[in-house]
This record gives structure tokens, sequence and C-alpha cells, in this order.
């Protein structure tokens, strides 16, 4: 009995995974990689009406492209499935039992703490290679250096270079999938050669935020190489895979390169984050109704998230950024879990952080909808820090006994009155996104009549 394919829907993104010339006029020509989105359903099921990313519309053959679809949030994917972690030198030997030759895996070392050990397999026995880290490179012969493990384990693979094998096969930590793998299946997987990186846009700890181009298309670029916090960055790229909404920051793809480390490529947004944006335009130029814009813009795209039961945890204006034609997205997914997850709560902001949230790890949309009352008022005081006169270790406390920031110089006092009841003790008794949207589109709409 055959399958009946169920179209898709208007708005499916999907990756080609062959070149198409076109045979008609009326058709949509492509290249191998490039993302397109089904603009329609044709009578033929043989064929879609799809727009490119530069707007130009025509048909394109189902059988040429793949729909994007997103990376299950229960896989625990890993740059590196190889890598087992803390283990000891006879459970490493235990794993690569029964002996195949090039049968390799990494662990931490057990003697040299912060060095790694290279564990392969090699005419039935298993040969150790201290890995040492030094000036932060790795390095095994103090010859040839590197830059991570994955740079490392590349090296051996394709020349044994001293070593009693070269590595064959990677011996997979239980439960683990290769994010490559996961990525490719999933249609997220770039191509490096078709990426141009130019200036840093910005330095963080894990890494720098570089402005690129994508086949002719400005992007924003993670560049990760620090192994540890590539796995994190792993994480948020895969919940990017799942969320795609006008005011939400949207993923393009991920590029796993073993010799430099790892790529998330999203939409460039032309003017930065929102709260650099009000610091540095100001009352003067920003009125009213920009304010308000902002305000619903972010409301949104956090319903979405809401209606889709994820919850955010790290909202805040810094991690809003304003596009081209100025509109607010939200973006920084790195906290971003589904609502049943547990969170670490050491690496959480204070002021923006509901108290429950920080108190008894309690997270939710209702925690999400604090923070956002904290973002209105630094939507609304131009990106002031909140609490600006009290000290971080007092702000739980000053806030569990009713203490609520004043509205900010010239903040209207319907819109303050969102501002508060985002900040209700009582987490049960905050509104919903949804109603939050309503509440500010009603503010808008009273102003254009008045």
């Amino acid at each position: 009995m055959s399958v009946v394919q169920v179209p898709w829907p208007p708005g499916t993104e999907c990756i080609a995974n062959y070149d198409f010339q076109g045979n008609a006029d009326q058709d949509l020509p492509f290249n191998k990689g490039d993302v397109l989105s089904i603009v329609a359903v044709t009578r033929d099921p043989n064929w879609y009406k799809a727009r490119n990313k530069v707007g130009r519309v025509g048909f394109i053959p189902a059988n040429y492209v793949q729909k994007r679809e997103g990376v299950k949030s229960g896989t625990k994917l890993s740059l590196m499935p190889w890598f087992h972690g803390k283990i000891t030198r006879e459970h490493a030997e235990r794993l690569l039992d029964p002996p195949e030759t090039g049968l390799f895996l990494v662990r931490e070392s057990t003697n040299y703490p912060g060095d790694y050990t290279l564990c392969v397999s090699c005419d039935s026995k298993v040969e150790h290679y201290r890995i040492i880290y030094s000036s932060g490179k790795l390095t095994i012969d103090e010859e040839v250096y590197f830059d991570n493990l994955m740079q490392l384990v590349e090296h051996y693979t394709n020349d044994a270079d001293g070593l009693c094998t070269n590595l064959i096969k990677p011996k997979l930590m239980e439960g683990t999938v290769a994010a490559q793998d996961e990525f490719s299946k999933g249609g997220w997987a770039l191509q490096m050669r078709d990426l141009r990186l130019f200036q840093v846009l910005g330095r963080g700890e894990f890494g720098d935020v570089v402005l690129g181009e994508y086949r002719g298309n400005k992007v924003a670029v993670k560049c990760i190489k620090n192994d540890a916090t590539a796995q994190a960055f792993i994480a948020e790229a895969l919940v990017m895979t799942q969320l795609r909404h006008k005011n939400l920051v949207q993923l393009l793809g991920v590029i796993v390169e073993e010799q430099s480390g790892l790529f998330i490529v999203t939409e460039f947004m032309a003017k930065g984050s929102l709260v650099d944006y009000l610091r540095s335009r100001g009352r003067s130029v920003l009125g009213g109704e920009c304010l308000l814009k902002f305000s619903l813009d972010v409301s949104e795209g956090m319903e979405y998230l809401e209606s889709n039961n994820f919850v955010h945890r790290d909202l805040a204006a810094r991690n809003v950024l304003v596009s081209e034609d100025s509109i607010a997205k939200v973006s920084d997914f790195g906290l971003t879990k589904e609502a049943s997850a547990i969170q670490d709560t050491s690496k959480l902001p204070v002021k923006w952080t509901a108290p429950e949230a920080l108190r008894e790890k309690l997270f939710s949309t209702k925690s999400d909808v604090w923070s956002f009352g904290i973002l209105l008022w630094e939507i609304y005081s131009f990106g002031r820090v909140p609490y600006p006169r009290i000290a971080l270790k007092d702000v739980v406390p000053k806030v569990e006994k009713g203490y609520k920031m004043e509205a900010p110089d010239g903040c209207a006092p319907v819109v303050y009155d969102v501002m508060k009841e985002c900040w209700h003790l009582d987490a049960n008794q905050r509104p919903s996104f949804r109603k939050l949207r309503e509440q500010l589109e009603h503010i808008r709409a009273k102003e254009l009549f008045q």
C-alpha cells in the first residue's frame, strides 16, 4: 500500500538537495543548499510554488528539496560523541573491547587534571596517549598543536603521524548522537565553502560574533572554537531549529568543521541589541509609538514561545535584537528549554529573574512574564539598568517584601500598570503573554485614535 505524501503548507522551509536550472520561465532555479519557502501547493503533487531568499517566486520540483524539520529536543547531540569524560583507564579498555584496530575514544586524564587521553585499540591491545593542554593548545607529541579536540581527532584520522594506527572508528558514548548527522537529517547543515566572514561584531568568552555572507545574503555568525562551549551552543542551535516566528531571531543553519569548530549562522540584525539601540538614541529620537512597537514585537515572540511550551529564562533588552526595518526580535536561546526542564540558577541575571525562579528553581512562562515586565521598564527608561540604586544581594529580599520600581519618566500610567501586573509575587496572578499582547494592542489602538 503506497503512503500518501501530505502536502507541505505555505510557509514551510525546505533546503535544496540538488541543483535545479528550471525548464520554463515560471520555474524557480536554485542550487544545492539553497533555502526556499513554500508559497503554495499546486494541483500537481510533484511541484510546489516557492520563494527564494531574494524574494523571487516560481515552481520547484518536490523531489529536489527536503523539508526542514526541528531537531528533536530529547536527542543528546554531541560534537564529540567519542568523548567519554571522566572515566578510568580500565573503563576505557573495557569500552574498546572486543579489540578492533583503529577503534578509539577520548577521556579526561585521571593522572593529569586538565589534560586528556586518547585511547586507541591496536593489534589486540589499547594504547593510551596523553594529550597535553598547554597555553590554550592541545598536543600529543609537542610538535603538532591543535585548537580543540575535534581538530586533533581529524588530524589523526587522516594520518597516524606517530601513533600506532590512524583513528578509524569512534567508540560513541552511550546515548549520544553525532550533531552533524542530526543537523544534516533535519536540513540545517550548511557548507563552509558558501560562507564568507568579515569584521567581528562582538567578542564573548565563548568566541566571536562575526558579520558574514552566506550565498549573497548578510548573516551573523557565532564562531565557537572551545570544545566545552561549542557543546553548550549545540543545545542552543537545537532549540532554534524548532522555533520559527517573525519576532524571534531565525537560525539559518549550522556548520560543524573539525578544523575550525562550530559556526551558528543566523539572520543579520543590522541595528544591534535593543538595549544599545535605546541608549544610543534616547527620548529625542524614539517616541512613545516606537517604544510601544518594540514592546509589542517582544510580546508576540514570547507568546509564540508560550504557545509552544518553551521558557526563555534570560529575557532582557540585551537579548533582543533590532533589524534594519526596526523590528525587535528575541534572541539568545542558550538557556531556553521546554517548560519541564530543570535549570542551574547560579548563572542567571538576578535583576531580571523572577523570585521563585531564583529561590526554588521554579521556571515557567510566568517567570518569563516577570522578566518581560523588567524588559518593559528597560524600554521605557531607554536602556537603564533595573534597580539602579539597590545592591545585587538586596534585590530579591526587597522584591519579596513588595518593592516595585517606580515608573520611568514619561512612561504612560497604562504601560506602568502592565509592568506591575508582570511583577506579581504570586506567579499564578501574572498574565499570560497572550493577555499582555492584547493589552498592549489595546493601548496602541487608543493612542492612535486620540
